[in-house]
């Protein structure tokens, strides 16, 4: 997916399709699914009538009374527009990143397996369970596993990522994305989905929004706005009972200006977009979210469960520091590792020259092209190199060295199980080096913590969120790593069962767990978590079980998830604080118009001196209108997010947007009123 297309916030085509949308949206039929907004279409329905007909229900109105209904008509018109306006404005995001997506599905051909040979096929006739082959410089014709095979892969049609990925036959990296595109050798595939059921599909239809569903706290919101707005239509109401009890009247227009103004229409409008725009921001970040609930879940996780190697760890063990045992030296050593890593490709072997170049010590590997390589087995645990002279030189685990060197009849430095220790408690991994029978010392491999991790962790914690390691390593390890990146809990000689267990009770406590995996091993606990994270390069069936789907396969990103999540859960908190309580101000501007030629008493409460009743309840109403195209930006980026608690978290925004949502309202509707008055509205 092309990031810039996707970070085009309000381009002119956008904007442009978003107008018209407005306008399609006024069907009533979808109007319903927003009470709020609905109410406000009919009081625009109502008012229009009046217009042509002022006597309509009752009363003897005359041309200005007409006046006045019209530009009541226009404003609620406007305000239903803008509030469509808002909606069509996130949709149109999430249409302009499908267009994109879906320049990658071109009309691909497959060599489909028939018999015993392959036959040239569309790809849109491929079903799940066919077996393909995939050439270098063809493009992957279907979502599918690799059954035989190893190649790289260039993804960045789908992740925006031009590096290339390395895609094979068993283990956790066989999952292969119809539209990428294979660079290098021959790769056989299983196709793993039917016509429509892709990867890219589901892409397609989630960032369109057209399977977005209200999440359960948008429903509840929205169940409140409606209970609401029932309440002051009730309100509302009653006012004409009580203005005839005075010897009054007040006309229909104004009454529906007064409901109008009271429900919380600015929320109303803006609530769908913010859940949109939500959505909008995990896909912006390379993240595809099933469903809205998952990133209304990641705002309220309490427990993240990380894995160490690759998360919070560097994942490959480097070499930093060469350790001595018996009589030797450390140069001594250093010449006999770097003999035994030669040939070692592996990073840790790589590390293991680099760190002895630093100590201006290095061999050519040019000199040793004739002494046989040895590589590193499950059997033997060992790799290194026998020399042409008939030395043999070995690294590997530290007990595998101990059985070689007693069985070649050499003799065990009295330090040796002592230094390793020391290593082990440190949380490295211990490597002995030895050269026919005598051990020379021990490498040091280390983890490296990723840099800036125990920062992001405080952050979580100020946020309330617990965090727990989950790693294979022995407790000395886990607990050393844990100090260092500064989690809350660990749990060392993990297995899958372990997390399961840990994400079953937190869930028990009432707690909302989230926690990130690739392989077919993290999928049960992948769909037990509430938040669960799968990474692109992972298993078919960890992005089956996941709820969210990384397609940069950053584990560390389930951080950055979770803070997406809290914004959006507090941008619509403010945004609701911000709409209640700009009711305060509109009450102050409209109740006195209506009652103050009723009641002389009344003009006390008209604090904003507005000029007359009709500019008040106009300037009131247009202000309620303009509002909601100005709050549209911080609906579609979101409120700033700072970690803290929940606690300053409420109080942050009753004094910004509760308060500031009372201030604007008054300075608003002033300047509105002075308009209006300059030309010559007021006295319709």
């Amino acid at each position: 997916m092309s990031r810039d297309s996707a970070q085009r916030t309000m381009s002119s085509g956008i904007v442009n399709r978003a107008v018209i949308d407005s306008f399609v949206k006024l069907n009533p039929k979808l109007m319903i699914k927003n009470p709020v907004m609905f109410v406000v279409e009919v009081g625009f329905v109502i008012t229009l009538l009046l217009t042509a007909f002022p006597n309509l229900f009752g009363g003897n109105y005359g041309p200005s009374q007409r006046v006045y209904n019209l530009i009541v008509c226009i404003v609620l018109l406007i305000t239903v527009l803008f509030g469509n306006f808002a909606e069509a404005i996130a949709e149109g995001r999430g249409k302009a990143q499908a267009e994109s997506l879906r320049k990658t599905k071109t009309d691909l051909m497959a060599h489909r397996r028939k018999g015993g040979a392959f036959e040239l096929v569309p790809a849109t006739s491929l079903r799940k369970g066919d077996i393909v082959r995939v050439s270098a410089g063809e493009m992957i014709p279907a979502d599918g596993e690799v059954i035989d095979g190893m190649g790289s892969v260039d993804e960045s049609a789908i992740t925006g990522e031009s590096a290339p990925v390395i895609r094979g036959a068993g283990g956790d990296f066989n999952s292969v994305t119809g539209g990428t595109k294979l660079l290098s050798d021959e790769l056989v595939v299983r196709v793993t989905v039917d016509p429509g059921e892709s990867f890219l599909d589901n892409m397609i239809r989630l960032v369109e929004g057209a399977s977005r569903q209200k999440t359960p706290n948008e429903l509840a919101l929205s169940v409140l706005l409606a209970g609401l707005t029932l309440i002051f239509f009730i309100v509302v109401v009653t006012l004409q009972p009580m203005a005839h009890y005075v010897h009054g009247t007040i006309d229909v227009a104004t009454l529906i200006a007064l409901l109008v103004c009271l429900i919380p229409t600015t929320i109303g409008a803006l609530l769908s977009a913010i859940g949109i725009a939500g959505m909008d921001r995990v896909v912006r970040f390379n993240v595809i979210a099933k469903s809205g609930k998952a990133v209304e879940a990641a705002g309220d996780v309490n427990t993240l469960i990380l894995d160490k190697t690759g998360t919070i760890t560097m994942g490959n063990r480097l070499a930093s520091e060469f350790v001595p045992v018996g009589s030797h030296s450390e140069n001594e050593l250093i010449e006999v590792a770097v003999l035994s890593s030669l040939f070692d490709e592996t990073p840790e072997g790589r590390s293991v020259i680099d760190l002895a170049r630093e100590k201006h010590i290095q061999l050519s590997r040019e000199r040793y092209m004739d002494s046989e390589n040895v590589e590193f087995s499950a059997d033997t645990r060992m790799s290194g190199l026998n020399l042409v002279d008939g030395t043999v030189v070995r690294k590997g685990a530290v007990d595998a060295i101990k059985r070689y060197v007693a069985e070649k009849g050499g003799l065990i430095p009295p330090d040796l199980d002592v230094k390793t220790e020391r290593i082990a408690k440190e949380g490295g991994t211990p490597l002995a080096v030895v050269r026919d029978n005598v051990v020379y010392g021990l490498i040091y491999l280390k983890d490296i913590v990723k840099p800036g991790m125990k920062e992001r962790f405080e952050e979580l914690r100020k946020m309330g969120i617990k965090t727990v390691m989950c790693t294979g390593d022995n407790p000395l390890t886990a607990a050393t790593i844990a100090k260092e990146a500064g989690v809350d809990e660990f749990i060392a000689e993990a297995k899958p069962e372990d997390k399961m267990r840990l994400i079953r009770t937190e869930q028990e406590q009432g707690k909302l767990v989230a926690m990130s995996g690739d392989g077919t091993n993290d999928a049960p606990a992948l769909a037990l978590a509430d938040v669960g994270l799968a990474m692109n390069t992972g298993t078919t069936a960890a992005k089956e079980a996941g709820n969210m789907v990384d397609l940069d396969s950053d584990p560390t990103k389930l951080i950055e998830v979770v803070s997406i999540g809290k914004q959006l859960l507090i941008t619509r908190g403010a945004i609701t604080t911000f709409s209640i309580a700009n009711d305060v101000a509109k009450y102050f501007a409209i109740i006195p118009a209506m009652f103050v030629a009723m009641i002389p008493s009344l003009k006390v409460l008209n604090i904003m001196h507005l000029t007359t009743p009709h500019s008040a309840i106009l300037s009131a109403l247009i202000f309620n209108a303009v509002i909601i195209p100005l709050l549209i930006p911080l609906a579609m980026k979101g409120v700033k997010y700072r970690p803290m608690s929940a606690t300053s978290m409420l109080v942050r925004n009753i004094l910004f947007y509760g308060v500031g949502g009372v201030i604007v309202p008054f300075i608003g509707i002033k300047l509105i009123d002075v308009m209006i008055t300059a030309l010559g509205l007021a006295h319709i």
